[in-house]
């Protein structure tokens, strides 16, 4: 499936998305896997499917909004350190660039990226 056309819809949740390991070095406990599928291209704005399986895994964010569709993770904000949130299906999220978390996925956790 390539991105959307105009006037097409799409199941969010349903979109079939092809896993790949994280690098070993962003992976903290487990062997979490991640997949993408671009929805849209807005501009300079990227719309589209984020997916990660369970296991705690770092990253550095960019800026974006999310919206979880299925799922359960925490989030822990490690620069700039904040609280760490509690996220499933129906959480908004913002994200600033070169923010420095860690993921951690009790269950697949799938979500819609605006970026």
């Amino acid at each position: 499936m390539s991105g959307l056309a105009p006037g097409e819809g799409v199941d969010a949740a349903a979109v079939p998305l092809t896993h790949s390991p994280l690098p070993t070095d962003e992976v903290i406990i487990g062997a979490p896997t991640t997949a993408m599928h671009e929805l849209a291209t807005l501009g300079e704005v990227e719309v589209g499917i984020w997916e990660m399986t369970p296991g705690t895994a770092s990253d550095t964010e960019v800026d974006e909004v999310f919206v979880v569709l299925s799922g359960h993770a925490r989030i822990e904000f490690t620069e700039p350190s904040l609280p760490a949130i509690e996220v499933g299906p129906g959480s908004v999220v913002r994200l600033t660039e070169g923010q420095r978390t860690a993921w951690t996925v009790t269950e697949t956790l799938r979500k819609i990226y605006i970026a």
